[in-house]
């Protein structure tokens, strides 16, 4: 089969770099360019240093467009500047990471409709779509735990807690990204105000049909990568019906696994995979779910995106090891 041609935009941070790492080892995609304003000129090696030995590819400052689909990585707010500045041709499929796009209020930008890459909820969609915007990380993890719900109208409010690695904050240094800070610490930020609450109470009202209050307490976590939510509702189905519901709703989606048995970060570091777990105690519900917030909560979400719309089995470039231990 011949190889599309893709670039890269933002290509030095976290997000660039794990999609690299996925591209070169994805069998119908040959990374045309890798942008970087900062770091043109230099290997990608030096910066990705995990890379080397895998490419001789440098970072490039320019864009252009002999190419089928671009990845915007770059950070949040530059991919309405990016595409606002460049010339992207209507012939190239736009995947952005970022959240410039991801509400209904900002789907229409620079004659594009972005549609909201969430495979689990909008497959149909994206297979037709030129534009993707990208879910956010603790977004997919909810989403994912309160679709089959919402799909049965069975939600009203939820209460989630949820924690994440490091790596969920950027490359770029700050106060409580630096080592001295993180280790055996966690806190609570954006206390019912994060940012992705938007998206996620978007999808819900789209299967639900009324709004879903949804509070939501993130956490900062003492490790680099992954998210782990805790998701209570209340509901009055017997928890042997609360699984059939969810294996049904995911039976053909092939990076969601429903656990019967207690799921933690581990099993899903470095791979695609969403892992669920369901308990019931009295009239309450809580799904658990775990995901690596740059894999499925980012860059291996949006190859999966690309997979579907180019028509290649989801999973193609994404069969990918846990790390265990």
């Amino acid at each position: 089969m011949e190889k599309i041609n893709v670039g890269i935009v933002g290509a030095a941070g976290y997000t660039g770099g794990e999609l690299i790492r996925l591209l070169l080892h994805h069998p119908h995609v040959n990374i045309a360019f890798a942008l970087s304003n900062s770091q043109a000129g230099k290997k990608i090696s030096t910066i990705h240093t995990d890379l080397q030995g895998d490419t001789d590819l440098a970072f490039s400052s320019e864009y252009h467009n002999t190419i089928q689909v671009v990845f915007l990585c770059a950070g949040h707010g530059e991919a309405k500047k990016f595409l606002t500045e460049n010339v992207v041709a209507d012939s190239v499929k736009v995947i952005d990471i970022g959240n410039d796009f991801r509400l209904a209020a900002d789907a229409q930008f620079a004659g594009r409709t972005f549609v909201y890459g969430l495979p689990e909820l909008n497959r149909a969609s994206i297979e037709k779509a030129s534009s993707i915007a990208n879910p956010g990380c603790f977004a997919t993890a909810i989403q994912l735990a309160l679709l089959p719900l919402a799909k049965q109208q069975l939600l009203q409010n939820v209460y989630t807690t949820g924690i994440t690695g490091s790596t969920g904050a950027g490359q770029a240094l700050a106060p409580t990204s630096h080592f001295s800070w993180r280790a055996n610490n966690i806190q609570a930020y954006k206390t019912l105000t994060h940012q992705h609450l938007g998206e996620i109470q978007r999808s819900l009202l789209q299967l639900n049909g009324t709004a879903v209050q949804v509070n939501f307490v993130p956490w900062r976590g003492d490790f680099t990568r992954g998210i782990f939510t805790s998701n209570t509702v209340p509901c009055t189905l017997p928890l042997s019906e609360a699984l059939q519901l969810y294996q049904s709703y995911y039976q053909h989606h092939p990076f969601v696994t429903i656990s019967e048995q207690p799921i933690h970060i581990k099993q899903v570091v470095n791979t695609n995979k969403c892992l669920l777990q369901l308990e019931k105690q009295g009239d309450h519900l809580v799904v658990h779910s775990a995901i690596d917030n740059l894999l499925k909560g980012a860059v291996g979400q949006a190859v999966q995106n690309m997979n579907i719309l180019f028509q290649w089995p989801e999973t193609t470039g994404l069969l990918l090891k846990a790390n265990a231990f």
